[in-house]
């Protein structure tokens, strides 16, 4: 997202990205969520999604099918937000990014930090057709660097919702948004998948994995837009670039955001259920409070909600959890992520160190 108070800093970290895509939960945040989700393989089959076919092996004619097919569904946005600054009080600041739409009721997919992550006061959508109307986000998760808004407006042309767990590098992929601004509204970029599975480190205690690599261009401004493939399917949100490097853009795998569109699409609404802890990295712990907990990395627990399914697996204040469905947890991040994965009545075996010793047990949401 461009926007006059950040594009300083974003350019300082990597370029395009995320006003604050992974944030560090600490001891004083609240209890963490997971969500309930419908099923992660659900395609999207609005009857409002276009139906151009997408044939033939001329790369000219695959891209021009594709922007065809998937143009219609994408928007521009531009916020307006309050920031306050230390010299000159409150003051307005306004920003630009991308969505992609996920069903003819008005609901509309973007980047949690095209949003402010939440805190913009005014989120404006406009459209293929040029018209303009006021938006409300719904819903927005930082770890994801995802969100949900929804406009008042039906009969939306929808995109295609595709399977990046199909993707594979050398892929064709591309890119629709708004790079540098709405001068450039719905400009278009193409490449290859470059890479899967790619991680950025943002900060001493902060990465953002799962990523999928494209050396289709990405700019400021077209965070949020749409990675699409040779069928015109979206297939990853437009999320970063690197800042130093030319054809390094990445973008967050369609899949993760399929469980949160679905329930949207179903209920009118997103549900959020808790895990029920309280935790911090382990290395961000020892530094804030020298402490010495004999594990070099994982998730030191804070506290646990008491009546939570943390607590009836048997979690304690102290722990330190490691794994997390055979997955190394080194960071708050990835757990949030794992847990969007859930839904209730799942269960997820966890391994934590305690008194020096390895204990697991099994949780069940």
């Amino acid at each position: 997202m461009m926007s006059s108070k950040g594009s300083g800093f974003i350019q300082a970290l990597i370029g395009a990205i995320l006003g604050s895509v992974i944030t560090m939960l600490v001891i004083s945040q609240n209890i963490l969520p997971f969500m309930q989700n419908i099923n992660p393989n659900t395609q999207n089959n609005n009857p409002q999604t276009a139906s151009i076919n997408v044939e033939g092996d001329n790369p000219e004619t695959i891209y021009k099918a594709v922007v065809q097919k998937a143009m219609p569904s994408v928007v521009g946005i531009t916020t307006v937000s309050t920031q306050n600054d230390f010299f000159f009080g409150a003051r307005q600041t306004s920003g630009v990014g991308t969505g992609v739409i996920v069903d003819e009721r008005g609901y509309i997919l973007t980047n949690s930090h095209v949003v402010d992550d939440g805190t913009a006061t005014s989120v404006t959508v406009l459209f293929y057709d040029g018209s303009k109307q006021e938006a409300k986000v719904l819903w927005n998760e930082k770890a994801l660097d995802l969100a949900v808004i929804k406009v008042e407006k039906t009969g939306l042309p929808v995109a295609e919702l595709g399977d990046s767990d199909t993707v594979e590098v050398g892929d064709i992929s591309v890119a629709i948004g708004n790079p540098l601004g709405l001068e450039f509204e719905r400009s278009v970029t193409q490449g290859i998948i470059s890479g899967l599975n790619r991680s950025i480190q943002i900060s001493e205690t902060e990465s953002i994995d799962n990523l999928i690599q494209t050396d289709a261009s990405i700019n400021p401004g077209n965070s949020g837009g749409p990675l699409l493939n040779s069928k015109g399917q979206v297939i990853a949100i437009n999320s970063a670039k690197i800042s130093s490097a030319e054809g390094l853009g990445f973008a967050i795998p369609i899949n993760i955001a399929k469980p949160i569109v679905d329930q949207f699409i179903e209920k009118g609404e997103f549900q959020r259920v808790y895990l029920g802890i309280r935790g911090v990295d382990v290395d961000y712990y020892k530094q804030a409070t020298g402490a010495n907990l004999n594990i070099e990395t994982g998730i030191y627990i804070a506290s646990v909600e008491p009546g939570s399914a943390a607590e009836k697996a048997g979690l304690k204040e102290g722990d330190v959890l490691v794994k997390f469905d055979g997955k190394d947890m080194d960071q708050m991040s990835k757990l949030v992520r794992e847990l969007y994965t859930k839904r209730p009545g799942d269960s997820a075996s966890v391994e934590v160190f305690r008194d020096g010793k390895t204990i697991n047990l099994d949780i069940t949401f």
